[in-house]
């Protein structure tokens, strides 16, 4: 049997993406790192360059160590304490989607690395010269080490320092959101189905296998290499019913396995590998949260959800709704536009058919929220007649048939939402072409 490999570009990104999102992984490896410099300074004596390199005096390394040990730990409970703050404000100025956005900021991330490496580094090294572990050579080593890590910790605080003043913000929370949802949208338009067969989200004939997950949660990710090795171990074909971000439970299937013409699932009872379900199911990562990397979907819900709290009678801030119509406009212009040759996703999985993304469903994800409390506000839904404007003349026919549905839509809402006439003409007004 054919398996995928262990270690596949696309597992590796998933994999890296959690691993971004846990705050522990770097502080460790600066760790780790850290005590391993102490001992390296050790090679200098073993190399005997105690006749080549300068004598550098005890005090003034122990006196250096002693400095930067106590003001790193100073440091890290403050960086600590303001990443608590910037979490706290993102969740409740924006949307507590956005939090994994925020954790993964690699400026954020690397300055609480240094901050705690740096602490780890003094107190090791500290040990080491107070226990007399080096000689003139060694003691250089660590003086050059310490002012090497110096210099880290200063560059690192200072590109900090500007970072966190505006981390957590919601307008630095929303350009989070929209990189995340633009690399989701862009891999997913070179690749509308993972590099498998396309299938109808909608299909339902056959007399196939329906699988299931034993997991009540998002789908975050799919091996579809996984399945296309299983899939020509069985002899069958997989047909996947559950996209990324698709809430599965007792009765949502995850795939439909369907028997090849010259046997398959059903002719296994015989064969000494017997279908399991389990075996399919397997290549389904499912959780409790959805993630972004996979998810365009959730790219854009997160982006309505922070205009959707702006426009709420306790926040009042239609600017920020506005701001996020443009974000969308932006997100689907890249999503209409001409495609890369050299990115685009061969067929590389025969076997296993995947649904494209529908483009009603990310026009409902990214709009409806928005109209629905919005339609009060003029100034919102004219900025939002607009957009719909801007996407039906973009060229793509799906997308302009998308945006004058939702343009009627959100008309509908204004009229019903509106008491003035002359706020409900300038909105007509700009629906004109949905008016006809």
């Amino acid at each position: 049997m054919a398996e995928s490999p262990l270690l596949s570009s696309d597992r590796l990104r998933f994999f890296f993406s959690r691993i971004k999102e846990r705050l522990w992984v770097k502080p460790l490896v600066l760790g780790v790192l850290s005590v391993g410099g102490t001992f390296l300074a050790k090679l200098a004596d073993d190399a005997g360059l105690s006749g080549v390199l300068p004598d550098v005096t005890l005090e003034s390394v122990e006196s250096l160590l002693s400095i930067m040990a106590s003001s790193m730990l100073v440091i890290a409970t403050f960086a600590v304490g303001s990443m608590v703050a910037a979490y706290a404000s993102a969740s409740a100025g924006a949307t507590p989607r956005s939090i994994p956005l925020v954790i993964a900021d690699d400026v954020t991330q690397n300055a609480l690395s240094a901050f705690i490496g740096a602490f780890i580094f003094s107190i090791v090294s500290l040990i080491a010269v107070q226990n007399e572990m080096f000689d003139s050579a060694g003691r250089f080593a660590i003086f050059v080490l310490t002012l090497l890590v110096f210099a880290i910790v200063v560059i690192t605080f200072v590109r900090w320092v500007d970072r966190i003043a505006r981390l957590g913000r919601v307008v630095n929370t929303i350009e989070q959101v929209e990189k995340a949802a633009g690399d989701a949208l862009d891999r997913r338009r070179h690749g509308p189905t993972l590099g498998a067969l396309t299938a109808s989200l909608h299909q339902v004939e056959g007399s196939g296998v329906l699988v299931y997950s034993s997991t009540v949660g998002y789908v975050q990710h799919i091996d579809l290499g996984a399945l296309q090795s299983r899939a020509e171990a069985h002899n069958c074909r997989v047909m996947v019913t559950a996209l990324p971000g698709t809430f599965v439970s007792a009765g949502q299937p995850l795939l439909r396995v369907d028997k090849c013409a010259d046997g398959g699932v059903e002719e296994e009872e015989n064969e000494s590998e017997t279908f399991k379900p389990d075996v399919f199911a397997s290549a389904f990562t499912v959780s409790s949260n959805r993630t972004f990397e996979d998810d365009p979907r959730f790219g854009l819900l997160a982006l309505s959800e922070i205009a959707d709290k702006a426009l709420s009678p306790g926040i009042n801030d239609p600017g920020t709704a506005i701001n996020v119509i443009g974000t969308m406009v932006r997100l689907f212009t890249i999503w209409q536009s001409p495609l890369k040759k050299e990115r685009l996703q061969a067929i590389t999985y025969d076997r296993v058919s995947v649904p494209e993304l529908v483009i009603d469903d990310l026009f409902d994800d990214a709009f409806t929220a928005i109209a629905r409390d919005g339609a009060g506000m003029v100034e919102v839904s004219i900025r939002l007649q607009k957009a719909f404007c801007a996407l039906a003349e973009a060229g793509d026919k799906a997308m302009a048939a998308a945006a004058k549905k939702h343009s009627r839509m959100a008309l509908n809402r204004s009229k019903h939402a509106m008491s003035l006439s002359g706020d409900i003409d300038a909105v007509v007004r700009a629906a004109a072409f949905s008016a006809r």
